[in-house]
């Protein structure tokens, strides 16, 4: 006597997507325990980052759920890149504010300025890191870096004048100390 098994179309769908949310979620856990070792390898060697916004970012970039540490390179490259291009929006809307103090409307100026030349240095970053050119690439970015520096200092030269660009220049930083970060760990081999 011969037995057959079968399979009901609904127990059969069912056992495929049990199987599918299976996979997405370790999917998910290795992508964030690959954030969560990049940030705090970042944090470890770099003071500048602070581990909270580096896995908070990394998190929020869609593309990270599915991206190896070379991804998550580029993926920062892309945050520094949609920051500074917003940032440089941002500046140019506050200039058309009437009643803005001199001294701060001489310092937005700068800051547009620096904001300006920032956009051709990440795009030529994107490139270099695409060439594996991480030396170049880190040099691009800090370019970036000095430029967000310069930019908040210029606000503190008077005293009790605030950056109206305080949070966006510390996030553009934030996000190329991530980035120089995880270039250095191809760079070292410490990935």
């Amino acid at each position: 006597m011969r037995t057959t098994l079968s399979f009901s179309p609904l127990l059969l769908l069912f056992l495929f997507l049990f199987l599918l949310l299976l996979s997405s979620s370790f999917h998910r856990a290795a992508a964030q325990t690959l954030i969560y070792n990049t940030c705090k390898t970042g944090v470890n060697h770099d003071s500048n980052i602070d581990f909270t916004f580096c896995t908070t970012s990394l998190q929020s970039a869609p593309a990270s759920q599915c991206a190896d540490l070379r991804g998550l390179g580029m993926i920062t490259i892309k945050l520094i890149q949609n920051n500074v291009t917003d940032t440089r929006c941002y500046v140019k809307h506050l200039l058309k504010n009437k009643k803005l103090d001199p001294y701060v409307k001489v310092r937005l100026q700068d800051c547009l300025e620096l904001y300006s030349d920032a956009i051709p240095s990440v795009k030529q970053a994107v490139k270099y890191y695409k060439s594996k050119k991480f030396v170049d690439a880190n040099r691009e970015i800090t370019s970036v870096m000095d430029a967000v520096i310069t930019c908040e200092d210029g606000f503190l030269e008077k005293k009790g004048v605030v950056s109206p660009l305080k949070k966006r220049d510390n996030d553009t930083f934030q996000l190329s100390a991530i980035s120089l970060s995880i270039m250095n760990m191809f760079q070292t081999g410490s990935h």
